[in-house]
């Protein structure tokens, strides 16, 4: 096999590629196996599953569940979990609504000031796609308000720039009783960038309690000295350690397999699931 990722999105979140799209360009990468782990959704999981016994790799479906600490977002990422599972259900339709009606509310402060409408918004979005703020960051794009992503996330959409709204999320031990339920295997995803709340309030202990299987320590959005530190905690409480891109197309710099997991970490993952499969090409 060769480099695993196992991070990635599609246009049925806040990526820019269809789901078979990304996994044809993972195969295309040199990847051996990819998981597709879109937020709060496994709309694309089917059209990845083609893709990937199309292509001679292996496809670990999965969902990228977004949780809170107080006013930190914090990102959980669940592989291998049974999408018919009655908790998980309730819980990203629960989430989809809350980030629907959060982006509409966000919208129409905006275009207070700036010539934003829904109109533009949903013209960035894939049918049936939960639209959200990278979404709207787009659509201010392709306006001409910002000069890209980045730059709307830095300024108008930051939590700080007068525009945002808050929206239900559950707490991390919530999101992971649901993956674990559901019969996945619960990763914390770039632990010291989003969830920095996490490691300063020293409660990756508690996450442990509640069941997490590993952390995301190769990431981008981890600096060296959060690495090390995550790499002695996962050493400390017996956690997986996974490397990702976190790929989002054109919506992010972060390029398939610019971080990649051990094959043995795969292997427990695999192990330890009981919720799903991956799909494995003949």
């Amino acid at each position: 096999m060769g480099p695993i990722d196992l991070h990635a999105h599609s246009r049925e979140s806040d990526g820019t590629d269809a789901p078979g799209d990304v996994v044809r360009a993972a195969a295309a990468a040199g990847l051996g196996a990819v998981a597709l782990t879109d937020h709060d959704t496994v709309a694309g999981w089917a059209e990845a599953a083609v893709a990937a016994i199309e292509s001679g790799i292996v496809l670990i479906p999965g969902v990228e569940f977004s949780a809170q600490i107080g006013p930190a977002s914090v990102h959980v990422l669940g592989y291998l979990l049974d999408p018919e599972a009655e908790a998980f259900i309730g819980e990203r339709e629960r989430i989809r609504l809350e980030r629907v009606e959060r982006a509409e509310r966000m919208v129409h402060a905006i275009g207070q000031d700036y010539p934003l409408t829904w109109q533009h918004v949903e013209e960035h979005s894939a049918p049936g796609a939960t639209i959200g703020r990278p979404h709207i960051a787009d659509a201010l794009v392709t306006l001409g308000i910002v000069a890209d992503r980045s730059a709307a996330f830095e300024g108008i959409l930051h939590w700080q720039g007068g525009y945002y709204q808050p929206h239900h999320a559950p707490a991390p031990e919530e999101a992971i009783g649901i993956i674990k339920d559901a019969g996945g295997v619960a990763v914390l995803a770039h632990p010291a960038a989003r969830g920095r709340a996490v490691m300063r309030m020293g409660s990756l202990g508690d996450l442990v309690g509640a069941g997490l299987d590993g952390v995301e320590v190769w990431h981008r959005d981890n600096d060296e000295p959060s690495r090390r530190q995550l790499l002695a905690d996962a050493e400390r409480l017996s956690l997986l350690v996974t490397g990702s891109s976190d790929y989002h197309g054109d919506g992010k710099p972060n390029r398939l397999g610019e971080h990649t997991t051990d094959p043995a970490v795969l292997a427990e993952i695999v192990r330890r699931a009981t919720g799903w499969a991956p799909v494995i090409p003949a």
